[in-house]
């Protein structure tokens, strides 16, 4: 009997079997009795759609699987050119891959006409080699171009003159050594982000021709350095842009004489990074909700001067909902022998600060003198390692604990984040003050480093556990970062 079962079971498995692919359809049937290629069959469009995904050089290496697939990376709208990427294992130098690359779309009838093209050329790179790709496309058709060249400064990459003129740009990064000379008649009707780093500029008037080009501009990064104005005496970076809704300024200008002024009414996000070395302007900016300010110090004015000058800058600010400080920003500020008469923040719910501090400062004391510019903070957050100081025994002299309580500590905050905890004497010392004079906290979030012992841990916890709440129903919780 046992022996019958086991010449049956096969038997009734092939049976089963014949019944499934009589259900299948006929492109799927086929599939099990042929050698056909059904990724082959499918549409070029959905083809190039998929080759689309892949790095350029993957996507030009797929044309030698057959006579079909041979045209398909041309049909592909976007073209991503990296030098160190291409240039893998390579004997071949990039300029000749990339001029490669172009000769065999050329050789297309109907290539796909490219909607994004990114080049990265990071050494050794020809700048007439780049204009030449760039003359080549057919920039009609370019919604999103990103140029990361890097060349000697004294021979920056000149644009063609028909980027200036694009009607269907949409995204424009330049990076590095670029020279901007965009003509006085220039005109980009649907750029809306721009991204500046390092650029030069052909003219005192170069980028202020530029914005006045881009009528529906939103997002706009600008990245300065001495070396961009190393031919300019004085040089005005005005910023008046009417339409924009992001800005990112960083700005690496020790000269004074470099300038910039920022007007933007429509602008709700900002983010500065770098030094306040000249008489900056910064007005007009009554619809900004979040902010980022990480001011670096400056040897060459003296701190009282240039905290004032913190100050002034951050007036216009007065409207923000986020903010977020390094805490190097947050000294400079508190640091202030003018401080009382520093601007409130009535609309402010959340404050970050993070970051590293390298002198010796008491935390708390920086912290409550934002606080009070606070008065209807929600929620405060501190990130990363070595937040707030080495020796909190060491307070400034000039900074005497003030009696009373900040008013957003007595009604309004109800979460604070740590993140980055490593149980440090200074650190304990702000949460304690803070667990202390919070009169409505919900939750007191604690993010411990990821490679403390689980010993330190714990007794971490214990110490946090045991600090007086001036809430009730304030909650410690805790958890582990990783790094990812």
């Amino acid at each position: 009997m046992e022996q019958r079962r086991r010449i049956e079971r096969p038997e009734r498995a092939k049976r089963r079997d014949q019944k499934q692919r009589k259900r299948l359809s006929t492109a799927r049937r086929n599939a099990f009795t042929t050698d056909t290629d059904i990724i082959s069959d499918l549409p070029d469009s959905l083809l190039s759609h998929i080759l689309s995904f892949l790095p350029t050089r993957d996507s030009v290496a797929t044309s030698i699987l057959s006579s079909r697939w041979r045209p398909l990376w041309t049909l592909v709208p976007a073209l991503h050119l990296d030098q160190r990427k291409l240039t893998e294992n390579r004997n071949y130098s990039f300029a000749d891959i990339v001029s490669g690359i172009w000769t065999v779309r050329d050789a297309i009838s109907n290539p796909m006409p490219l909607h994004k093209l990114s080049i990265y050329w990071y050494q050794d790179c020809l700048p007439s080699d780049v204009n030449t790709w760039l003359r080549a496309t057919n920039l009609r058709d370019l919604q999103e171009l990103y140029l990361y060249i890097f060349t000697d400064v004294h021979q920056p990459l000149e644009l063609p003159r028909s980027i200036y003129f694009s009607t269907a740009l949409v995204v424009l990064k330049l990076i590095s050594s670029i020279l901007l000379d965009p003509p006085p008649a220039c005109v980009l009707p649907c750029l809306r982000i721009l991204v500046l780093t390092r650029v030069k500029f052909a003219n005192r008037d170069s980028l202020s021709t530029f914005l006045t080009a881009c009528p529906v501009l939103l997002t706009l990064s600008l990245t300065m350095y001495d070396v961009n104005f190393e031919h300019w005496d004085e040089f005005n970076v005005v910023v008046l842009v009417p339409t924009l809704k992001t800005l990112h300024l960083h700005w690496h200008v020790l000269s004074s004489s470099i300038k910039f002024q920022i007007n933007t009414p429509a602008l709700e996000y900002f983010n500065f990074r770098g030094f306040l070395n000249g008489d900056n302007v910064v007005e007009n900016l009554p619809n900004v909700v979040e902010c980022v300010l990480q001011f670096e110090q400056c040897v060459l004015i003296d701190f009282e001067d240039y905290a004032k000058r913190l100050r002034d800058f951050m007036g216009p600010l007065c409207n923000v909902i986020s903010m977020e400080f390094s805490t190097t920003t947050a000294q400079i500020l508190c640091r202030d022998s003018n401080r009382e008469d520093g601007h409130t923040f009535y609309n402010l719910s959340s404050l970050k600060l993070f970051g590293g501090s390298s002198s010796e400062w008491y935390a708390w004391h920086e912290v409550r003198l934002l606080l009070f510019r606070a008065p209807k903070l929600q929620m405060l957050a501190f990130e990363w390692k070595h937040l707030l100081g080495l020796n909190i025994y060491k307070p400034n002299p000039c900074l005497e604990e003030p009696l009373d309580v900040p008013e957003c500590l007595s009604s309004h905050l109800t979460t604070c984040h740590y993140k980055g905890f490593e149980g440090k004497e200074e650190e304990m010392e702000l949460v304690r003050q803070i667990l202390k004079a919070a009169k409505v906290l919900k939750l007191m979030k604690i993010t411990v480093t990821s490679y403390l012992g689980l010993k330190l841990k714990l007794l971490i916890r214990e110490k946090l556990e045991k600090f007086q709440r001036s809430s009730q129903s304030c909650e410690i919780a805790f958890e582990e970062l990783r790094f990812t």
